[in-house]
Formats: structure tokens, C-alpha cells, sequence
């Protein structure tokens, strides 16, 4: 399957960039940047409504530096990278 891309807006006027590529649709909010996938399209856009809720901090919480250690984390070690967007996301 050959990969397509559609740019939308939501009602908030929030762009969004959605790429269907093999079995998945990609969706990824322009402003911030923040990316989420899916099975179908309306998955993607969910899913994305999360993560871009998460990002502004409108739900969730940082981990404790005891839940990492749960994990297997070391939060001294735990830092986020500076890294590129993937190919299918340019």
C-alpha cells in the first residue's frame, strides 16, 4: 500500500498532519509537534487527543522517581533525547 498524506484542522483550529503508511495512520499536531498512531484513522486522531492533552499537562502526572525505580528506570539517568521527527512525519 503507498502511504498518503492529508493535512486537516479540527474545530479548535488545530492543524493536523495525518499519514496512512502500510497498516497504520500516523497523526501528528503541527504546533507542538506531538505524534500518536492508530489502526484506522479515528484511532490515530484519539489517540493524539490524548497525547497532546498530556503534553500541556491537562491530564496526567510526571512519574514519581519511585515508580521508575519500579520499572527498572534510574531517574538520575532518565533524560529525554533532542531527536528528529522520523521520515514519515517531515
Amino acid at each position: 500500500m503507498a502511504s498518503s498524506t492529508e493535512d486537516v484542522e479540527d474545530s479548535t483550529g488545530q492543524e493536523i498532519r495525518l499519514v496512512e503508511s502500510q497498516e497504520w495512520w500516523v497523526a501528528r499536531d503541527v504546533e507542538t509537534g506531538v505524534a500518536s498512531q492508530g489502526k484506522t484513522r479515528q484511532a490515530a486522531l484519539e489517540n493524539l487527543d490524548e497525547a497532546v492533552a498530556l503534553h500541556r499537562g491537562e491530564i496526567g502526572r510526571p512519574p514519581t522517581d519511585e515508580e521508575l525505580r519500579e520499572l527498572g528506570i534510574d531517574p538520575d539517568d532518565n533524560v529525554t533525547g533532542d531527536q528528529g521527527l522520523p521520515d514519515v512525519l517531515e
